[in-house]
């Protein structure tokens, strides 16, 4: 099992950094490990998080992990001055690999996916909530 550690990427100006600190470590199988931003928000209900967790899948032929993330919008009551959550975007992927296939494939496709999930077209088609055409 990987060491959970602190993670850090770019903000969507592509020179910005944003670390998401390693909250909770997953403490088996379908218990996730957890990771927020402190660096946005002052609560944290107001901090973007992502889960992981992962179990056994198809009576034990497959693993299956389930990646959830939530990035919350936060807006302050000009009347009372109280910040809350008004809005959250959210996002969830599950991966599943037979236990049969080979690490070097499993490698290559997690590589892809990665990969295609921070490709221009695709993150322009996610942003603008439409396909490409």
């Amino acid at each position: 099992m990987p060491a959970g550690s602190n993670i850090t990427i770019k903000k969507d100006d592509n020179a910005t950094d944003i670390v998401y600190t390693f909250q909770v470590p997953s403490s088996g199988d379908s218990t996730p490990a957890v990771w927020k931003s402190a660096t946005v928000g002052s609560a944290q209900s107001h901090q973007p998080e992502i889960r992981l967790s992962a179990s056994e899948a198809d009576n034990g032929a497959s693993r299956r992990l389930k990646g959830t993330y939530q990035y919350p919008q936060i807006a302050t009551d000009t009347t009372t001055s109280l910040v809350s959550v008004v809005n959250r975007a959210a996002a969830s992927v599950e991966w599943k690999f037979p236990k049969g296939m080979s690490q070097t494939d499993i490698n290559e496709f997690v590589s892809q996916f990665a990969n295609l999930l921070d490709d221009t077209v695709i993150k322009a088609c996610i942003k603008a909530g439409f396909s490409a055409s």
